[in-house]
Protein backbone atom coordinates (compact mmCIF):
# COMPACT_ATOMS: atom_id res chain seq x y z
CA UNK A 1 0.00 0.00 0.00
CA UNK A 2 1.34 3.49 -0.83
CA UNK A 3 2.82 5.32 2.13
CA UNK A 4 1.92 8.86 3.23
CA UNK A 5 3.24 12.05 1.66
CA UNK A 6 3.50 14.81 4.28
CA UNK A 7 3.81 18.23 2.65
CA UNK A 8 5.25 21.00 4.82
CA UNK A 9 4.85 24.17 2.83
CA UNK A 10 2.99 27.21 1.63
CA UNK A 11 -0.63 27.99 0.83
CA UNK A 12 -1.55 31.00 -1.31
CA UNK A 13 -4.42 32.48 -3.21
CA UNK A 14 -3.24 33.01 -6.81
CA UNK A 15 -4.60 36.14 -8.51
CA UNK A 16 -3.79 35.71 -12.20
CA UNK A 17 -3.91 38.15 -15.11
CA UNK A 18 -3.36 36.70 -18.58
CA UNK A 19 -1.95 39.22 -21.07
CA UNK A 20 -0.66 39.34 -24.65
CA UNK A 21 2.75 40.22 -23.23
CA UNK A 22 4.37 40.76 -19.85
CA UNK A 23 4.89 44.38 -18.75
CA UNK A 24 8.32 46.00 -18.59
CA UNK A 25 9.38 47.75 -15.39
CA UNK A 26 7.09 50.73 -14.79
CA UNK A 27 4.76 49.78 -17.66
CA UNK A 28 1.01 49.04 -17.57
CA UNK A 29 -0.36 46.49 -20.04
CA UNK A 30 -4.15 46.48 -20.41
CA UNK A 31 -6.65 44.09 -21.95
CA UNK A 32 -5.90 41.13 -19.69
CA UNK A 33 -8.20 38.42 -18.36
CA UNK A 34 -8.44 37.78 -14.60
CA UNK A 35 -8.83 34.51 -12.72
CA UNK A 36 -8.38 33.38 -9.11
CA UNK A 37 -6.94 29.96 -8.26
CA UNK A 38 -5.70 28.06 -5.27
CA UNK A 39 -1.93 28.28 -5.05
CA UNK A 40 1.23 28.21 -2.99
CA UNK A 41 3.97 25.77 -3.93
CA UNK A 42 3.25 23.48 -1.00
CA UNK A 43 -0.49 23.33 -1.65
CA UNK A 44 0.03 22.82 -5.39
CA UNK A 45 2.43 19.95 -4.68
CA UNK A 46 -0.04 18.38 -2.24
CA UNK A 47 -2.80 18.47 -4.86
CA UNK A 48 -0.51 16.96 -7.50
CA UNK A 49 0.51 14.16 -5.13
CA UNK A 50 -3.11 13.44 -4.22
CA UNK A 51 -4.18 13.36 -7.87
CA UNK A 52 -1.32 10.91 -8.50
CA UNK A 53 -2.85 8.55 -5.94
CA UNK A 54 -0.89 9.34 -2.79
CA UNK A 55 -2.33 9.63 0.69
CA UNK A 56 -1.44 13.25 1.52
CA UNK A 57 -1.27 15.25 4.74
CA UNK A 58 -0.51 18.97 4.80
CA UNK A 59 1.21 21.09 7.45
CA UNK A 60 1.05 24.85 6.98
CA UNK A 61 -0.87 27.99 7.88
CA UNK A 62 -3.50 30.36 6.49
CA UNK A 63 -5.03 33.54 7.81
CA UNK A 64 -8.47 34.10 9.27
CA UNK A 65 -9.75 35.53 5.98
CA UNK A 66 -11.88 34.32 3.08
CA UNK A 67 -8.78 33.28 1.11
CA UNK A 68 -7.77 30.95 3.95
CA UNK A 69 -11.20 29.36 4.23
CA UNK A 70 -11.32 28.81 0.46
CA UNK A 71 -7.84 27.29 0.45
CA UNK A 72 -8.77 24.73 3.09
CA UNK A 73 -11.97 23.87 1.21
CA UNK A 74 -10.04 23.36 -2.03
CA UNK A 75 -7.47 21.07 -0.44
CA UNK A 76 -10.16 19.06 1.32
CA UNK A 77 -11.99 18.62 -1.99
CA UNK A 78 -8.79 17.17 -3.46
CA UNK A 79 -8.59 14.57 -0.70
CA UNK A 80 -5.76 16.22 1.26
CA UNK A 81 -5.79 15.82 5.05
CA UNK A 82 -5.90 19.43 6.33
CA UNK A 83 -5.89 18.69 10.05
CA UNK A 84 -2.44 20.24 10.55
CA UNK A 85 -3.22 23.54 8.79
CA UNK A 86 -3.32 26.36 11.36
CA UNK A 87 -5.73 29.29 10.95
CA UNK A 88 -3.96 32.30 12.46
CA UNK A 89 -6.01 35.12 13.99
CA UNK A 90 -5.20 38.56 12.63
CA UNK A 91 -2.96 37.18 9.87
CA UNK A 92 -3.51 37.28 6.10
CA UNK A 93 -3.36 34.22 3.91
CA UNK A 94 -0.48 34.26 1.44
CA UNK A 95 -1.23 35.85 -1.92
CA UNK A 96 0.56 35.54 -5.28
CA UNK A 97 0.04 38.12 -8.02
CA UNK A 98 0.75 36.40 -11.33
CA UNK A 99 0.99 37.80 -14.86
CA UNK A 100 1.05 35.27 -17.73
CA UNK A 101 1.73 36.09 -21.40
CA UNK A 102 0.48 34.36 -24.56
CA UNK A 103 3.61 32.16 -24.63
CA UNK A 104 2.82 30.85 -21.15
CA UNK A 105 5.69 32.72 -19.48
CA UNK A 106 4.99 34.34 -16.13
CA UNK A 107 5.99 36.92 -13.56
CA UNK A 108 5.07 36.26 -9.91
CA UNK A 109 5.07 38.49 -6.83
CA UNK A 110 4.23 36.89 -3.48
CA UNK A 111 3.03 38.30 -0.14
CA UNK A 112 3.88 35.44 2.25
CA UNK A 113 1.34 36.26 4.97
CA UNK A 114 0.66 33.27 7.23
CA UNK A 115 3.29 31.17 5.45
CA UNK A 116 5.99 33.18 7.24
CA UNK A 117 4.58 31.92 10.55
CA UNK A 118 5.10 28.22 9.78
CA UNK A 119 7.71 27.49 12.45
CA UNK A 120 9.33 24.52 14.12
CA UNK A 121 6.61 24.27 16.77
CA UNK A 122 3.82 24.06 14.17
CA UNK A 123 5.77 21.41 12.27
CA UNK A 124 6.42 19.46 15.48
CA UNK A 125 2.68 19.27 16.17
CA UNK A 126 2.01 18.10 12.62
CA UNK A 127 4.75 15.48 12.81
CA UNK A 128 3.36 14.10 16.06
CA UNK A 129 -0.02 13.58 14.40
CA UNK A 130 1.50 12.18 11.21
CA UNK A 131 3.47 9.41 12.99
CA UNK A 132 6.01 9.08 10.16
CA UNK A 133 7.20 5.61 9.25
CA UNK A 134 9.75 4.10 6.84
CA UNK A 135 8.53 4.52 3.26
CA UNK A 136 6.72 7.79 3.95
CA UNK A 137 7.83 10.92 2.10
CA UNK A 138 8.19 14.44 3.53
CA UNK A 139 8.01 17.11 0.83
CA UNK A 140 9.52 20.49 1.74
CA UNK A 141 9.84 23.88 0.05
CA UNK A 142 11.37 27.30 0.58
CA UNK A 143 8.16 29.35 0.78
CA UNK A 144 8.19 28.70 4.54
CA UNK A 145 10.99 29.54 7.04
CA UNK A 146 14.19 27.51 7.43
CA UNK A 147 13.17 26.23 10.88
CA UNK A 148 10.20 24.40 9.39
CA UNK A 149 12.32 22.93 6.58
CA UNK A 150 15.02 21.63 8.92
CA UNK A 151 12.45 20.23 11.38
CA UNK A 152 10.76 18.30 8.60
CA UNK A 153 14.02 16.93 7.20
CA UNK A 154 15.24 15.89 10.64
CA UNK A 155 11.99 14.11 11.46
CA UNK A 156 12.05 12.25 8.15
CA UNK A 157 15.59 11.03 8.79
CA UNK A 158 14.77 9.92 12.33
CA UNK A 159 11.72 7.97 11.13
CA UNK A 160 13.47 6.34 8.18
CA UNK A 161 11.23 8.29 5.81
CA UNK A 162 12.43 10.08 2.69
CA UNK A 163 12.72 13.88 2.47
CA UNK A 164 12.48 15.89 -0.75
CA UNK A 165 13.38 19.58 -0.79
CA UNK A 166 12.31 21.77 -3.67
CA UNK A 167 14.62 24.77 -3.01
CA UNK A 168 12.29 27.36 -4.51
CA UNK A 169 12.47 30.28 -4.43
CA UNK A 170 16.25 29.94 -4.36
CA UNK A 171 18.20 30.71 -1.20
CA UNK A 172 21.14 29.16 0.63
CA UNK A 173 20.51 25.74 2.10
CA UNK A 174 19.90 25.99 5.88
CA UNK A 175 22.66 24.94 8.25
CA UNK A 176 22.29 21.32 9.30
CA UNK A 177 19.99 20.37 6.44
CA UNK A 178 22.35 18.23 4.39
CA UNK A 179 23.02 15.82 7.23
CA UNK A 180 19.45 14.55 6.95
CA UNK A 181 19.68 12.86 3.55
CA UNK A 182 17.49 15.23 1.55
CA UNK A 183 16.78 14.68 -2.15
CA UNK A 184 17.02 18.10 -3.86
CA UNK A 185 14.84 19.10 -6.85
CA UNK A 186 15.91 22.58 -8.01
CA UNK A 187 15.19 23.97 -11.43
CA UNK A 188 18.08 25.15 -13.57
CA UNK A 189 18.17 28.68 -12.16
CA UNK A 190 17.95 27.45 -8.57
CA UNK A 191 20.65 24.85 -9.18
CA UNK A 192 22.91 27.55 -10.63
CA UNK A 193 22.31 29.75 -7.59
CA UNK A 194 23.26 26.86 -5.28
CA UNK A 195 26.36 25.76 -7.20
CA UNK A 196 27.53 28.47 -9.60
CA UNK A 197 27.14 25.93 -12.44
CA UNK A 198 24.94 27.09 -15.32
CA UNK A 199 24.57 23.66 -16.99
CA UNK A 200 21.89 21.52 -15.28
CA UNK A 201 23.96 18.33 -15.52
CA UNK A 202 27.03 19.95 -13.97
CA UNK A 203 24.93 21.50 -11.20
CA UNK A 204 23.21 18.18 -10.50
CA UNK A 205 26.58 16.45 -10.23
CA UNK A 206 27.87 19.06 -7.75
CA UNK A 207 24.75 18.85 -5.59
CA UNK A 208 24.74 15.04 -5.60
CA UNK A 209 28.33 15.03 -4.33
CA UNK A 210 27.41 17.59 -1.68
CA UNK A 211 24.34 15.72 -0.42
CA UNK A 212 25.39 12.09 -1.09
CA UNK A 213 21.84 11.60 -2.34
CA UNK A 214 20.14 11.63 -5.75
CA UNK A 215 19.46 15.09 -7.19
CA UNK A 216 16.98 15.99 -9.92
CA UNK A 217 17.43 19.31 -11.75
CA UNK A 218 14.37 20.24 -13.80
CA UNK A 219 14.85 22.07 -17.08
CA UNK A 220 11.39 23.04 -18.34
CA UNK A 221 10.78 21.94 -21.93
CA UNK A 222 14.12 20.08 -21.86
CA UNK A 223 12.88 17.72 -19.15
CA UNK A 224 15.19 16.96 -16.24
CA UNK A 225 18.61 15.60 -15.29
CA UNK A 226 19.02 12.98 -12.57
CA UNK A 227 22.36 12.59 -10.80
CA UNK A 228 22.45 9.40 -8.74
CA UNK A 229 25.94 8.57 -7.52
CA UNK A 230 28.15 8.33 -10.60
CA UNK A 231 25.13 7.85 -12.86
CA UNK A 232 23.67 10.71 -14.93
CA UNK A 233 20.28 10.27 -16.58
CA UNK A 234 18.70 12.76 -18.99
CA UNK A 235 14.90 12.62 -18.94
CA UNK A 236 13.28 14.15 -22.02
CA UNK A 237 9.97 15.99 -21.80
CA UNK A 238 7.22 15.38 -24.37
CA UNK A 239 6.48 18.24 -26.74
CA UNK A 240 3.28 20.03 -25.76
CA UNK A 241 1.46 23.25 -26.58
CA UNK A 242 2.19 25.60 -23.68
CA UNK A 243 -0.65 27.61 -22.16
CA UNK A 244 0.69 28.48 -18.69
CA UNK A 245 3.94 27.32 -17.04
CA UNK A 246 2.81 28.40 -13.55
CA UNK A 247 2.97 25.41 -11.21
CA UNK A 248 4.80 23.02 -13.55
CA UNK A 249 7.57 22.54 -11.00
CA UNK A 250 4.97 21.91 -8.31
CA UNK A 251 3.33 19.23 -10.42
CA UNK A 252 6.76 17.63 -10.87
CA UNK A 253 7.50 17.57 -7.15
CA UNK A 254 4.08 16.31 -6.10
CA UNK A 255 4.11 13.45 -8.59
CA UNK A 256 7.74 12.61 -7.72
CA UNK A 257 6.80 12.36 -4.03
CA UNK A 258 3.77 10.22 -4.85
CA UNK A 259 5.93 7.89 -6.93
CA UNK A 260 8.48 7.43 -4.18
CA UNK A 261 5.71 6.85 -1.63
CA UNK A 262 4.33 4.14 -3.93
CA UNK A 263 7.70 2.38 -3.84
CA UNK A 264 8.98 3.40 -7.26
CA UNK A 265 12.68 4.06 -7.85
CA UNK A 266 13.90 7.63 -8.25
CA UNK A 267 14.35 7.37 -12.02
CA UNK A 268 10.90 5.92 -12.69
CA UNK A 269 9.28 8.42 -10.33
CA UNK A 270 11.16 11.30 -12.00
CA UNK A 271 10.08 10.17 -15.48
CA UNK A 272 6.44 10.13 -14.41
CA UNK A 273 6.93 13.53 -12.77
CA UNK A 274 8.33 15.05 -15.99
CA UNK A 275 5.30 13.76 -17.90
CA UNK A 276 2.96 15.27 -15.29
CA UNK A 277 4.74 18.63 -15.39
CA UNK A 278 4.52 18.68 -19.19
CA UNK A 279 0.80 17.94 -19.05
CA UNK A 280 0.25 20.69 -16.47
CA UNK A 281 1.47 23.50 -18.78
CA UNK A 282 -1.29 22.72 -21.25
CA UNK A 283 -3.85 24.19 -18.84
CA UNK A 284 -4.23 27.58 -17.15
CA UNK A 285 -3.56 27.91 -13.45
CA UNK A 286 -1.03 26.31 -11.12
CA UNK A 287 -3.25 23.24 -10.58
CA UNK A 288 -4.79 22.91 -14.03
Amino acid sequence: MPRTVLVIGSINADLVVTLDRLPEAGETVTGGRFARHGGGKGANQAVAAARAGARVRFAGAVGDDDFGAAAIEQLTAEGVDVGAIARLDGEATGVALIAVDREGRNQIAVASGANARVDGALVARALEAAALAPGDVVLLGFEVPDAAVVAGARAAAEAGARAILNPAPARDLPDGLLGHGVLLTPNGLEAAALTGETEPAAAARVLARRTSRPVVVTAGADGAVLADGDRMVEIAAPEVEVVDTTGAGDAFNGVLAAGLAAGRGVEEAARRAVEAASASVRRAGARG
